[in-house]
């Protein structure tokens, strides 16, 4: 097995392991990164969303090698310190979570989308397609909304 070498929440991390394995396995089961979730493991639920160099991807489906001398940030990285990320605030102001399971993607998603799009438009947020089986896509929209009308999202 080779070592990779990553950033990881804004620390640098040293795993061994093969290849091929999914980034997600890596920070589950190697790192204890446990806010990505495993859903579907094909990348379509997109409960894993995580960040790599800043872009939305689903590590379940992204080899640790793609990582190397990268940087992943998860949902565990996405505050600075005890200052949420305004969709993290935005999150809880608007009451999203259910059950919470799709949250860190969804939130992973949204912080994505905003880095890219200061005023998201109803066409912009329902290309997010993160499964959230509590439905709670009108307070998602909600919270997507508050968070760009209260500042702008963090650089991760």
């Amino acid at each position: 097995m080779r070592s990779y070498s990553f950033v990881l929440n804004g620390k640098p991390v040293t795993v061994e392991a093969p290849a091929d394995m999914p980034l997600l396995w890596v920070l589950r089961d190697m790192l204890g990164v446990t806010g990505p979730k495993y859903g579907c493991g094909v990348g379509v639920c997109r409960a894993c969303t995580s960040h790599l160099d800043g872009a939305e991807i689903q590590p379940c489906v992204v080899p640790v090698a793609d990582c190397a001398d990268r940087s992943v940030t998860t949902i565990e990285g996405l505050a600075d310190g005890d200052t949420l990320h305004p969709v993290q605030q935005a999150w809880l102001d608007c009451d999203v979570a259910q059950c919470g399971f799709c949250q860190p993607g969804q939130i992973m998603a949204a912080a994505a989308l905003l880095k890219k799009t200061s005023e998201p438009t109803d066409a912009d947020i329902d290309r997010i397609e993160n499964v959230c089986r509590c439905g709670t896509y009108f307070r998602v929209r909600e919270a997507i909304k508050k968070a760009a009308a209260d500042g702008p999202a963090a650089e991760h």
